[in-house]
């Protein structure tokens, strides 16, 4: 296949939504740790931590009217606008440290 060769995460965190046996059953059968809370036993903010960072991420890219609904016909117009956007969010936390 072209490209670059696909690699399998390490590990999986998930929360209490996705606890059953088939889910840890289906992610060991691909050489992958399950790191799903049980239903109560576990907390979740340990596991929430990790999510809290991809959502954030995510607010952040939606405030770029054109990224959440895509107009752009064309992949590289669209690509262009996602890395002027991460460019700008960079640029922002830079501002934000120094």
């Amino acid at each position: 296949r072209r490209g670059r060769p696909r690699r399998r995460p390490d590990k999986l965190h998930a929360d209490k939504a996705y606890e059953a046996k088939a889910r840890r059953q289906e992610c060991r059968a691909r050489g992958i740790v399950p790191r799903i809370a049980r239903k109560g036993i576990e907390s979740s903010q340990k596991l929430g931590r990790h999510r809290w960072v991809v959502e954030r991420t995510h607010a952040w890219f939606n405030r770029f009217r054109r990224l959440p609904v895509r107009y752009e016909r064309r992949a590289d117009i669209y690509d262009a606008f996602t890395t002027l956007a991460a460019s700008l969010i960079t640029l922002n936390q830079i501002r934000r440290f120094c």
